[in-house]
């Protein structure tokens, strides 16, 4: 198996030829046919979540493929089965999982550390997030692979593993965004604009994208956005209050995750008003927020993982809504890649230049 690893905080993932260790009872193979490059695996790269890795690892978090061969006890998927690898496993039996909450499922901690390959050296090399998407070939636990009926293309398929899920379901299902409301959201990359589509299928009135790039302006307007703001000219939270005549907004959606931009976006907020995070920012980070408009204003500050969506039934209705034309994948899709071209494409999304890259050819 061709695989991009993580050998090292703030280095290039170097592409390596690995030893796929042997499946478990409850363990799938799945040939990757596509995976997104994700802002969460720069920031894995770069040390952010240095406190839960461990040794060499197997990078990307989001991809779709084919079932090569199941365990002895898997019961939820079969060889041919088309699926998509979810970052956020939901195993069905836990706490979380049994009162619809899967997105919080337990399951996850112990895949993390799980040994799923050989390096040549002889050393191991788990997988993010438990699946490891940036290989032609990986094996995780039947918990994070959800079978799916479609005819669209691997490279759509894959970004529902997080991107578009995290991103819709911030809406959809983290807010529950009501009709004739008011809507910002703040870092237009791949989450950004599934925040914004998920708005406008929600029915919000006016959705502001904010985003210092012109080009993620220009797109977010595609994707429904109302009014657009570019923070680089004057104070984002200034800008959005005079769109809405004085008044914050119902629902603000930080997608970027640093603690100050994180204290903007609440700034944003009307009486009453959410705000909502969905980038990750550092594990050590924290913002600030006045007591006193907080509690006065009766204004709510809600955390959001992989947009509070069930995959086991959010998956197959996301499908149906892309094929439908009510949501868009093919616009999130800025270039499709090589796997020996994984680091240049991680450099593009550094600089703002794409939305969401995708590895079809491993």
């Amino acid at each position: 198996m061709r695989s991009a690893v993580l050998v090292g905080f703030g280095q290039d993932l170097a592409v390596e030829s690995l030893e796929p260790l042997p499946p478990g009872p409850r363990d799938v193979v799945v040939s990757v046919g596509a995976s997104g490059i994700c802002h969460t695996d720069l920031s894995v790269r770069n040390g952010l979540f240095a406190g839960m890795v461990s040794g060499p690892m197997i990078g990307g978090h989001e991809g779709a493929g084919t079932v090569l061969e199941v365990g002895s006890q898997v019961t939820r998927v079969a060889v041919g089965d088309r699926v998509i690898a979810s970052f956020r496993p939901a195993c069905g039996t836990c706490s979380y999982c049994v009162s619809d909450r899967s997105h919080l499922c337990d399951a996850l901690g112990a895949f993390l550390q799980a040994p799923r390959a050989t390096r040549q050296d002889g050393s191991s090399a788990i997988a993010m997030s438990g699946i490891g998407t940036f290989s032609d070939i990986l094996t995780c636990d039947e918990a994070s692979v959800v079978r799916v009926d479609s005819d669209l293309p691997d490279a759509h398929l894959a970004l529902l593993g997080c991107g578009m899920t995290t991103g819709v379901g911030a809406a959809l299902f983290t807010a529950r965004v009501q009709p004739g409301s008011t809507v910002a959201v703040v870092g237009c990359g791949g989450v950004g604009q599934s925040v914004i589509q998920g708005a406008a299928v929600a029915g919000a009135a006016r959705i502001i994208a904010v985003d210092p790039v012109e080009s993620k302006r220009q797109i977010a307007r595609r994707h429904g956005a109302t009014d657009v703001v570019d923070p680089t000219t004057a104070p984002a939270e200034e800008q959005v209050k005079e769109l809405l005549r004085g008044k914050g907004v119902d629902y603000a959606f930080d997608v970027v995750g640093t603690p100050e931009i994180v204290s903007s976006t609440f700034r944003m907020i009307n009486k009453g008003g959410m705000l909502v995070l969905v980038g990750y920012g550092p594990m050590d980070g924290e913002f600030r927020v006045p007591a006193f408009d907080l509690q006065a204003n009766e204004k709510i500050v809600k955390g959001c993982v992989a947009g509070s969506a069930q995959i086991r039934r959010h998956f197959q209705l996301f499908i149906d809504m892309i094929e439908s034309g009510r949501l868009d994948t093919g616009g999130l899709v800025s270039q499709q890649v090589r796997l020996d071209e994984i680091n240049v494409a991680m450099k593009a999304m550094l600089s703002g230049e794409v939305i969401r890259s995708v590895i079809t050819t491993f």
